[in-house]
């Protein structure tokens, strides 16, 4: 499974969930859905502009972990 590691990212870089939906331009309800491992897809567009604004990569947001890992 893919975990998102949002969350972590964005306390490294002391920046809020409502400062960065304003400069993604997404609502708090779909950061939501990102930051909590509910969302089933994300638009390439959008992890380059979440990778910009919070200047890290893409291994640093997404990360594979087996399923017996997930579970325990």
């Amino acid at each position: 499974m893919i975990r998102v590691n949002l969350d972590v990212a964005m306390a490294k870089r002391r920046m809020n969930s409502s400062e960065l939906c304003e400069r993604l331009g997404i609502t708090a309800a779909n950061l939501s859905i990102l930051k909590n491992n509910k969302g089933k897809a994300i638009r390439f567009s959008t992890l380059d502009s979440i990778c910009r604004i919070l200047d890290c990569r893409v291994d640093e947001i997404l990360e594979y972990v087996s399923e017996e890992e997930a579970n325990g």
